[in-house]
């Protein structure tokens, strides 16, 4: 008995389910309870082995405060195509991933909260350079 392997739509679907949940700082039981579901189903969801209906997608939007679109939002075709062919994840879909983590989520989080522009560029700029990237210079003017 072979396993089938879950549709790349709905597997990207879920990630921006499990992104969106985790920026807002829900939990999976929070929205199962919202939606009269398990946690479980949630996660079935997230990992894209169980597809979600139109209308439980909508239903989804509303609690998380998003357009149904977002949900297919950095989707191109020809990703899902390359992503089912080569059976390894686009640029895009990794940063889904890492945003979909926990790490990922309460970075963005306390990101946001930093209200001097001047010191969110400075961290971005140690984050350039940190990663092999290269600061840039914030001090242009």
């Amino acid at each position: 008995m072979t396993m089938k392997m879950p549709n790349p739509i709905d597997v990207h679907v879920g990630s921006r389910l499990r992104m969106r949940r985790m920026l807002v700082g829900m939990s999976q039981e929070k929205l199962g309870e919202s939606l009269d579901l398990t946690f479980q189903q949630i996660q079935k969801y997230e990992k894209g082995s169980n597809r979600i209906s139109a209308s439980r997608l909508y239903d989804m939007s509303r609690i998380l405060d998003v357009p149904v679109q977002f949900f297919f939002d950095d989707m191109a075709c020809s990703d899902v195509a390359n992503r089912e062919k080569a059976g390894k994840a686009s640029g895009s879909f990794e940063m889904i991933e890492f945003l979909s983590s926990p790490d990922g989520a309460q970075l963005v989080r306390t990101f946001s909260e930093i209200e001097s522009s001047e010191v969110r560029r400075n961290i971005l700029d140690l984050v350039k350079s940190v990663s092999g990237i290269g600061a840039v210079a914030s001090d242009q003017t």
